[in-house]
């Protein structure tokens, strides 16, 4: 590879469920490449089924980043990921490969992509503790809308489901005094990038979702999760996930099994719009009307910039 200013890396993104390993597996085969994760839930360890990490034989045949660096009790930011992103990128590279990054956690991917200068806001331990009082006394949804009304962008960015998030965003907005999603300021590139998106069409990416879940479910998702659950406890904020929240529920006998299972397709794919929403806004995703127009435009991108 010949060196370059900003060299070239790959990223291929899009809602979940929607094949974006499939296809980064078959691009990073045909042009030599490693693939560097952007889902913020896969860099947990023993979360496996329920987050579709690439299968055993995927990561065999191809090197993988950022999958399994973190036990679900450990903390991990946006500015952890782009750190640690940044420098298997910058391994990728001196090696002589094209990276990949490939994932549905589009702060992850912005992040890297746009070079953003992330504010390293530490937690604050008695802050947060308030404001999960509040979400114990009021209700999740509800802090949710104070989230939203300090920052709009928010509604988009982050999972009104998930209280770790929530708590996460409203912590920085309220330490700083900005909203969370203005405090990523773009500075010089440090790569040379092709974005490319899979949106598949409503109903086929639905059928997929709940494909997906079935499949977890025959694979050992309620195994899995008791087994987190008897290690770590339930109350870790890994667990908020989509997926690990209603097993637990399940497990806690908050509701029947099939119930849980219907809530999970519901919020996974209520999470796949929001999703949708935020890749949508970023104007220099390709996308795809076929994954087979991929490799054309991988290679057009690989030879102008190599």
């Amino acid at each position: 590879m010949k060196t370059h200013p900003t060299p070239p890396i790959v990223a291929i993104v899009g809602p979940t469920a929607s094949g974006k390993t499939s296809l980064a597996v078959a691009l990073a085969k045909k042009f030599n490449g490693e693939i560097v994760s952007a889902d913020s839930r896969q860099i947990y360890r023993g979360m496996d089924i329920g987050t579709a990490k690439a299968t055993p034989i995927e990561q065999a045949a191809i090197p993988h980043h950022l999958i399994d660096i973190k036990n679900p009790d450990e903390d991990y930011t946006v500015a952890d990921y782009q750190h640690d992103a940044v420098t298997a990128i910058r391994d990728i590279i001196s090696r002589g490969h094209i990276p990949f990054l490939v994932g549905g956690t589009g702060l992850y991917v912005r992040a890297v992509i746009l070079n953003l200068d992330i504010p390293h806001i530490k937690p604050d331990p008695v802050l947060r503790a308030s404001i999960e009082k509040e979400i114990e006394t009021e209700g999740l949804a509800a802090v949710f809308q104070k989230l939203v009304a300090r920052d709009p962008e928010a509604e988009y960015v982050v999972d009104p489901k998930n209280p770790r998030r929530v708590v996460r965003a409203l912590e920085v907005a309220i330490t700083t005094g900005e909203p969370f999603t203005a405090q990523r300021r773009q500075r010089p590139p440090l790569f040379t990038s092709l974005e490319l998106g899979i949106d598949p069409p409503t109903e086929i990416l639905r059928m997929r979702i709940e494909t997906r879940i079935d499949e977890m479910m025959k694979d050992g998702l309620v195994e899995e999760v008791r087994a987190l659950v008897g290690h770590y406890g339930a109350h870790i904020p890994a667990f908020d996930a989509i997926g690990y929240r209603e097993i637990i529920g399940f497990l806690h006998g908050i509701c029947p099994l099939d119930e849980a299972v219907a809530l999970m397709k519901t919020n996974t794919v209520r999470y796949a719009k929001r999703q949708m929403t935020w890749f949508r806004k970023d104007t220099d995703i390709q996308w795809l009307t076929a994954p087979e127009d991929a490799a054309a435009r991988v290679a057009a991108f690989l030879e102008s910039t190599i």
